[in-house]
């Protein structure tokens, strides 16, 4: 059976030549500021992206009295903190430590878990995750080995719907209808069974296994592995048996999906509290914002995709609320144009941009035509592409004199349009290759 496996998580080079690399890992974290052009930079790592409403205002009272007042959302569900001073790290420390965002200095970039931002909500759950979101997060803090971990590393809490399933995820935990889980490794289409109670450790003993394959190489992520797919996921097995995991002879196959569905934005679920999805334009929420946001319900859901889930919400008041936050310049409804953008932070935050692609796309999404059928499209100030989407979008990247606009779909890249010009013939291209059928 391992033999049919996808080897898409073998070395990428074409070479074969053994993956290294010659610097550590740089990902900044709570406790390691990243030096951006708008100040330091911090990014405060959220398991599942859950905050109760206390830890929401200890984050916006950092932003406010730190930073530049302001909240960005990242694509794994986590908090950065822009416009900060190089030295105010013991501060932040202190404001966060004391709500429980802290919980371990030796481990506070790795906690990197994204999860089914509607689980237990909507009725479409396999599983309920929560569970494994708060026995993950206590095994990864409490193992020595995780901490080898880079900042990139990331784990995946699918509640059987296939929405963070499709985000290539290192370590992916899948809900059964029977309360129990498959485990992924890598984009690998194999899996083991295990059951629900063993699925976070499950979990952590896959994450540990690779910290000992990449330790000679430095890898930050499974599919940066110089050894095949089947060698890592055999690996993994003989380590669950050894800590005393029933999965080594349950093998299952589960293509991974090739594209993450987000939720439609404005009211979750038909009976009882209501929960609203809501979109976040760029992942930027003003301080005011993120207030009425984090106050309006029992807890907030920070998703991979810059977007927040308020649960608990009194069912009456979930019209008003949405009308509030739409006229915020939220999207709360999905005839919104802003709908499917999305832009890394761009000039003037990053010296390494080449242009305002926040304002380029904020122009685009003004001038472009609001009836077309739109694909996500995702704006770089530079080839690095930092946080763009998986699955199929439109990829504008601001190359020197101009842009070049691209069709992705999965791994293959269509051949790119590169515009100089007018800002309307920019905007022509773009609306163009969204209104593309995926």
């Amino acid at each position: 059976m391992l033999a049919a496996m996808s080897t898409s998580d073998t070395h990428p080079s074409a070479s074969g030549e053994p993956f290294s690399r010659d610097r550590g890992d740089a990902c900044p974290g709570s406790l390691r500021l990243h030096r951006a052009d708008d100040g330091a930079l911090a990014r405060v790592r959220i398991p599942g992206g859950v905050l109760d409403m206390r830890q929401a205002d200890v984050l916006r009272e950092a932003a406010r009295e730190l930073g530049d007042g302001e909240l960005h959302l990242t694509s794994r569900g986590n908090v950065q903190l822009r416009g900060l001073d190089a030295d105010c790290g013991g501060r932040l420390a202190e404001l966060i430590g004391a709500v429980g965002l802290l919980p371990s200095w030796s481990h506070e970039r790795i906690r990197n878990v994204v999860a089914s931002p509607l689980s237990g909500l909507d009725g479409r759950s396999r599983s309920d995750v929560r569970p494994w979101l708060t026995a993950l997060d206590g095994l990864l803090c409490g193992s020595d080995k995780a901490a080898g971990l880079s900042g990139r590393f990331l784990f995946a809490l699918d509640d059987g719907r296939g929405d963070v399933d499709a985000l290539g995820a290192d370590v992916t935990l899948l809900g059964r209808g029977d309360g129990g889980a498959r485990l992924r490794i890598g984009s690998a289409e194999a899996v083991l069974r295990v059951s629900g109670a063993d699925a976070p450790r499950a979990a952590l003993v896959a994450a540990e296994t690779f910290v000992d394959a990449a330790r000679e190489t430095g890898a930050w992520r499974v599919s940066e592995l110089p050894l095949p797919a089947e060698e890592l996921f055999s690996q993994v097995g003989r380590a669950l048996r050894a800590a005393g995991v029933d999965a080594a002879d349950r093998l299952e196959h589960v293509p991974p999906p090739t594209a993450a569905q987000e939720p439609e934005y404005g009211l979750v679920g038909t009976s009882g509290p209501a929960a609203l999805y809501v979109g976040v334009p760029f992942g930027r929420l003003t301080g005011a914002q993120w207030e009425s946001l984090t106050r309006a319900g029992g807890e907030v859901r920070l998703t991979p995709w810059r977007s927040v889930v308020v649960t608990g919400v009194a069912r009456g008041a979930a019209a008003a609320r949405l009308a509030e936050w739409g006229a915020a310049g939220l999207v709360v409804g999905p005839d919104s144009a802003w709908t499917g953008v999305g832009a890394c932070i761009g000039r003037p935050g990053c010296a390494k941009s080449l242009a305002d692609v926040r304002g380029d796309a904020e122009a685009a999404v003004t001038a472009g035509d609001p009836d077309v059928a739109r694909l996500p499209v995702y704006w770089s100030g530079c080839e690095r592409r930092c946080g763009h989407p998986k699955g199929s979008w439109v990829d504008v990247v601001a190359v020197p004199g101009g842009h070049q606009v691209s069709l992705v779909r999965g791994d293959v890249r269509g051949a790119p349009v590169t515009v100089h010009g007018s800002p309307s013939d920019l905007v022509a291209a773009v609306t163009a290759a969204r209104g593309t059928r995926s």
